[in-house]
């Protein structure tokens, strides 16, 4: 499998077709696997992966904590998703990028492109995770989880994590950590060995850090009111993609393109080319 060491952690990526590069965050919030772009909701039926490869150098990872990729016990920011992000292209050694989200993968994207705007060429956010309900729901998955510690302890959940395939967006009892606890008996040691009072502040903090405003995390306003990378903008329109949430990103990065397209007409036919074209249109900015 291919694997690089990204920001200290093992990182699965794959990389499909020629072309410009495209980094891109998978969906899926708690469970962000390359599979998420071609068997998830939306993006099952769009097919990006069908017609992106054919135009650019895709690049695809698990997530930290998710999939073939692996973890740490931290208090997790968006900047660790930045950090292995730039990890991935620059041990591909490639200087600029163009940047796709998906789901909560638009966090990290808005995030990196705040904070490294001189290594992206454009950012395309597809249905941005945000909204009261989102925030609201996110948590109540961590409270779930961390009421979970308090009553049977850290030892509980590796056993639960191993007694089960679910997520943690399936089932919040396993925590953030759970696939990688899943995944590594060293770690699934390590994990259970901390102290509980510990753990619930260093979650608590993270949580509170990731899901913090009831509209797009991921960067200050004012970060990316100062941005000038050309930005398309997708919405979506559910209870964990506020219309609101595209909207607001519309708002705060500067000369950004707001594709104003109802979610029942977003198919195969068009937000494939809508990208792809975009992408062309700002691929030597």
């Amino acid at each position: 499998m291919p694997i690089i060491s990204a920001d200290g952690i093992d990182t699965y990526y794959e990389v499909r077709g020629d072309g410009p590069p495209v980094l891109m965050y998978s969906p899926g919030g708690f469970d962000a696997r390359i599979e998420k772009w071609t068997d998830l909701g939306v993006y099952k039926k769009i097919k990006l992966l069908d017609h992106l490869p054919k135009h650019f150098k895709c690049i695809l990872f698990d997530r930290r904590e998710n999939g073939r990729s692996g973890g740490r016990i931290e208090l997790i920011t968006w900047d660790h998703f930045v950090r292995q992000g730039i990890a991935i292209i620059d041990a591909l050694k490639i200087e600029k990028v163009h940047l796709i989200g998906g789901c909560m993968g638009c966090s990290p994207v808005i995030a990196f492109g705040a904070t490294h705007p001189e290594r992206s060429l454009s950012m395309v956010h597809y249905w941005p995770v945000g909204g009261a309900n989102y925030r609201i729901s996110s948590h109540q998955r961590f409270a779930r989880h961390l009421a979970f510690v308090e009553e049977h302890g850290l030892r509980a959940v590796t056993e639960l994590a191993k007694s089960h395939e679910k997520n943690f967006s399936s089932d919040p009892r396993g925590g953030p950590w759970v696939q990688t606890i899943r995944k590594s008996d060293v770690f699934a040691r390590a994990y259970a060995s901390q102290d509980n009072e510990t753990y619930r502040l260093l979650v608590t903090a993270m949580y509170r850090g990731l899901f913090d405003r009831d509209t797009a995390p991921g960067a200050e306003p004012e970060e990316m009111l100062n941005l000038n990378i050309p930005s398309l903008i997708v919405p979506g329109n559910d209870k964990f993609h506020a219309t609101s949430a595209a909207w607001y990103l519309h708002e705060c990065l500067r000369g950004s393109t707001f594709w104003d397209i109802p979610v029942k007409q977003q198919s195969e036919a068009n937000a494939p080319k809508k990208i792809i074209d975009f992408i062309q249109k700002h691929k030597s900015v």
